[in-house]
């Protein structure tokens, strides 16, 4: 059965960073759920059937956790000890980055071209996570303080695409309809 202390990069006998292999990790989760799922212990002990369930939803978790860029991200700063609210600097080009993308969120419903405004907040922020995808796959390799800072802050950065993102493919959806 699973050792439950071990991290999500151990379960999946991954390297601890941002960067992934999707397609090793879906293959590991393949394995480990066909090794742990709770339907090959049907006939075992309440005990075994008990592990089983744990260690399936351990793997699943885990599974969703590092497939997911800002899901992984999140877990790779938790893994290190918090600096403190403080040590996160403001950057105020990328405040001034967000204020324009939500205007232009705010009006493209009365844009002359509302998808076409909508695409090109979506093309925007896709460049800008990926972007940040590679700062953080260099920031989480070095991962000194200086750098565990930096890392938070493209975090921080990343959490605001991302629920950007989810209005602008909401508003997307209202359009369509």
């Amino acid at each position: 059965m699973l050792d439950f202390s071990r991290n999500h990069f151990d379960l999946f006998d991954l390297p601890v960073g941002f960067a992934l292999d999707r397609e090793l990790l879906a293959e590991r989760f393949r394995a480990l759920q066909d090794a742990v799922h709770p339907d090959r212990f049907a006939r075992a002990s309440d005990q075994e059937r008990r592990l089983s369930m744990q260690a399936s939803t351990r793997v699943n978790e885990g599974f969703q956790v590092l497939k997911d860029p800002l899901q992984r991200a999140l877990y790779l700063l938790g893994l290190h000890p918090d600096p403190g609210p403080d040590a996160v600097p403001q950057d105020p080009d990328f405040l001034m980055e967000q204020m324009e993308l939500r205007e232009t969120l705010a009006d493209a419903r009365m844009a002359a071209d509302p998808q076409g405004a909508v695409a090109r907040v979506l093309d925007h922020i896709a460049r800008s996570e990926r972007a940040l995808g590679e700062d953080l796959t260099r920031l989480f390799a070095a991962s000194g303080p200086e750098q565990l800072i930096a890392a938070r802050a493209a975090v921080h950065k990343l959490q605001f695409l991302d629920k950007c993102r989810r209005d602008a493919e909401d508003l997307e959806a209202d359009l369509d309809l």
